[in-house]
């Protein structure tokens, strides 16, 4: 503005003023504006040094604080090149970017959509540092042990998560979520082989990764998706771990010859047994085990004899005395099911009457079928004979099997002989309704038949066996020796025992060979026997080798025990026919012959009496 007289004028008052007074004010102004630009430039260079020097110090500052944590962090890891570079990038970011650190957030105008792609928020430049703690094995001891049963692609291999962002799919890094591989790397995990298989696409990348022994985050099905996505592409982490595939005999056997791969990628073959020996130290384990169960589920605990009382259960589940079942998920059914009867009886602790009732439930819910076969022989709709003596006939033991249920239940095997040299006919054969070890079984008979009596005749001679009111098929080869007392008793007409029932199976020298479910057989004979009452002649014959495997009810122990059922154990089949007939079985003699009136004697006599009718014929 220009001064006139000590005063500044305005426009009006500078109007007024003679033409000789403004033009002087006029040619001095470009002076003047000469010297306002110079002034202005001697100031903006002012202001940037002193900008410099202001970000120099702020450098400087930011320099010393962040390096008092980076170095820190540094000297952690100074083996790894990875991790230093990248604390190195961010140590030159933040120097790149201290002024967004520092100005305090202003007002800022309603926020515009980020431009595609753009990840960072310039109003919060430290989410740019975030930590993703991919897998945290900080308070594990040990390698890792890795199972589950949700068997998706994502949560076994690992997934890149997405947000919808103004029409689009977004992601960063922080979305990146591991899978069981990744927690088990440097350990093992655990997978069921039927499970793993239903997902064909994770069976197969499963062994694209153990093959090139790393690991990568696959997107491609997440890339199908009809909306535009913003992605990232994870490096690979290296993989070291080892797999263990648990399934039956026929998936891995299907494997091994359908899939080549399979054979590079798991070498090693583990089979796992059904029991255990019975020894102090595993009955100990298997105490732990049901200790430790009634833990985990919060169920009451078990006594001493509930204890023992579940020790000869494992046992009965194993068929054997000497060893102890390994079905854990059939023992803590029986534990779950005994603690759950306690506690309606408001009982603190599970009892041995708890056990044993849990058991007797468990059967009871699935016994309809024995049942049904025992009325039908109280009815006598099958004839089965408790008592008496008959020629050619005799009671087999059988067992039969509905689902997880086997239950033991008599047969009456009668045989027929008679003059010819059609040998031994197994009527079931001839029908189709025998299987291919009781038909060898049956032709055992004819060897032990020929080796014992037709040495100096010929065998002549014709027999049928048949399992009477028997429709549905019979198999195996434990009634074998059954049919060969039957086959004698008929010989010899000495008529056997009907109270005791038999089973096992023989070999051509006579020699007793055990069978299996001796358990259920006894059990189910004794039953029918205290159907219609026990008076102290009923019994079963059994093989001696199968005395291990005896482990039976409470009640049919007592029995045994009073005289009132018996159990006779042999191991030939001399042995045998003396029990059922009372009648002594006879060996030959220096000069080949049978003691008179043994039943080997009256066999070779009838057998003789064949041989020369069919000579005259």
């Amino acid at each position: 503005m220009p001064i006139y007289e000590g005063r500044t004028l305005e426009e009006e008052e500078f109007n007024k003023l003679d033409d000789s007074i403004k033009q002087q004010f006029e040619d001095k102004s470009s002076i003047v504006q000469e010297q306002i630009m110079n002034t202005i430039s001697e100031i903006k260079l002012i202001e940037k040094q002193s900008e410099k020097k202001i970000q120099e110090w702020q450098s400087n500052i930011s320099l010393l604080t962040v390096n008092v944590h980076i170095n820190y962090i540094k000297s952690k890891y100074k083996r790894n090149k990875k991790i230093s570079q990248f604390l190195d990038n961010i140590k030159k970011d933040i120097m790149k970017n201290v002024s967004l650190f520092l100005e305090p957030s202003s007002p800022q105008a309603p926020s515009q959509p980020q431009i595609q792609g753009s990840h960072r928020e310039q109003a919060k430049p430290w989410l740019n540092y975030r930590v993703n703690l991919f897998v945290d094995n900080s308070k594990l001891e040990g390698a890792p042990v890795i199972m589950d049963s949700n068997y998706t692609f994502q949560n076994i291999f690992g997934k890149l998560e997405y947000e919808n962002y103004m029409g689009s799919l977004k992601t960063d890094y922080t979305m990146l979520k591991s899978g069981l591989l990744h927690k088990a790397n440097g350990g093992y995990i655990i997978f069921q082989a039927e499970d793993l298989l239903t997902n064909p696409l994770c069976y197969e990348n499963l062994k694209r990764v153990l093959r090139v022994k790393e690991i990568s985050i696959d997107n491609s099905l997440e890339q199908r998706a009809a909306m535009v996505m913003v992605s990232l592409k994870p490096e690979p982490i290296p993989l070291d771990l080892k797999v263990i595939i648990i399934g039956n005999a026929s998936i891995y056997n299907t494997l091994l010859n359908m899939d080549p791969d399979f054979r590079k990628l798991f070498k090693i073959k583990v089979e796992f047994a059904d029991d255990a020996p019975r020894t102090d130290e595993n009955i100990q384990k298997l105490a732990r085990f049901i200790h430790s169960f009634c833990e985990k589920e919060n169920l009451p605990h078990l006594d001493k004899n509930a204890v023992a009382r579940m020790i000869e259960y494992a046992s009965r589940l194993a068929n054997d005395q000497t060893k102890l079942s390994t079905r854990f998920n059939d023992l803590s059914q029986i534990v779950t099911e005994a603690a759950t009867w306690a506690t309606l009886s408001r009982s603190k602790v599970v009892t041995e009457n708890f056990v044993n009732k849990a058991i007797d439930e468990k059967i009871q819910r699935v016994k309809k079928y024995d049942e049904r076969y025992s009325e039908m022989i109280k009815d006598n709709t099958l004839l089965i004979n408790t008592s008496g003596y008959q020629v050619g006939q005799i009671n087999g033991l059988t067992i039969m099997s509905v689902g997880d249920y086997s239950f033991g239940k008599p047969a009456k095997i009668t045989v027929n002989t008679f003059t010819g040299k059609s040998g031994i006919i197994n009527i079931e054969r001839e029908v189709e309704l025998s299987g291919s070890s009781h038909s060898k079984g049956v032709l055992i008979l004819s060897g032990y038949i020929g080796e014992l009596f037709a040495q100096d005749i010929p065998l002549s001679l014709s027999a049928s066996i048949c399992f009477e009111q028997l429709y549905n098929g019979v198999d195996g080869d434990s009634a074998s020796s059954t049919e060969l007392y039957a086959l004698l008793s008929s010989l010899s007409e000495v008529p056997i025992n009907q109270a005791i029932a038999v089973t096992g199976s023989v070999n051509q020298k006579g020699e007793i060979q055990p069978i299996g479910g001796v358990n259920e057989k006894i059990e189910g004979f004794y039953h029918i026997c205290k159907m219609r009452g026990l008076d102290g002649s009923h019994g079963v014959l059994i093989p001696v080798q199968n005395i291990k495997n005896l482990n039976l009810s409470d009640e049919v122990v007592q029995a045994v025990k009073s005289g009132l059922f018996h159990i006779y154990a042999v191991s030939t089949i001399e042995e045998g026919i003396e029990v059922l007939t009372g009648v002594p079985a006879g060996k030959k003699d220096k000069y080949g012959n049978f003691p008179a009136g043994t039943i080997n004697y009256l066999v070779y006599e009838k057998l003789k009496k064949y041989a020369s009718i069919s000579r005259n014929i």
